[in-house]
């Protein structure tokens, strides 16, 4: 069976509920620290990322739920990182942006309508997608980059193979 809005909802919502607290968890001290390799992302930016993430794919989710043929923009996410420049901002500022962010998307999520998670579109010069993937994606893919900015062995696969 096809998640609802409902469960889409519940999904994004139990996603901020469980990785709410570890993130809390981290210091700024952490949050800052930037790693050897170059080009890569301090914690505080790689959930930078993630902000910038749920601001692309609010404009998504809504238009997809209201157009037809919705066909979408891809980002630089390095620009966009670079600058929002996240390493100047305070780590629970940036965790409080995180959650009132995706809180407004799982709010978004449970008001869509059902008939409407089938609708397709296409973001940048990707295939077409439907607005329930898209969401199921969305989460998958916050989920990935939270497993590495909390420092788990095993990180969520990411990407997956587009389901059409």
């Amino acid at each position: 069976m096809s998640a609802t809005p409902h469960d889409l909802a519940t999904l994004l919502k139990r996603t901020i509920e469980s990785e709410l607290p570890e993130l809390r968890a981290i210091t700024e001290e952490q949050a800052s620290a930037k790693p050897a390799r170059p080009g890569a992302w301090s914690k505080k930016e790689e959930l930078g990322h993630l902000i910038d993430s749920a601001t692309n794919n609010h404009v998504r989710f809504v238009r997809m739920a209201l157009e037809d043929n919705f066909q979408g923009l891809s980002y630089a996410q390095d620009d966009w990182v670079s600058l929002h420049a996240y390493h100047d901002i305070a780590w629970s500022s940036l965790v409080d942006i995180w959650e009132k962010y995706n809180s407004l998307l799982s709010h978004l999520a449970g008001h869509i309508s059902a008939g409407r998670l089938d609708s397709r579109g296409v973001i940048g010069t990707g295939e077409p997608v439907t607005l329930r993937f898209l969401i199921e994606d969305y989460v998958l893919h916050m989920q990935h980059h939270l497993d590495h900015v909390l420092s788990r062995g095993n990180l969520t696969l990411y990407p997956r193979p587009q389901a059409q």
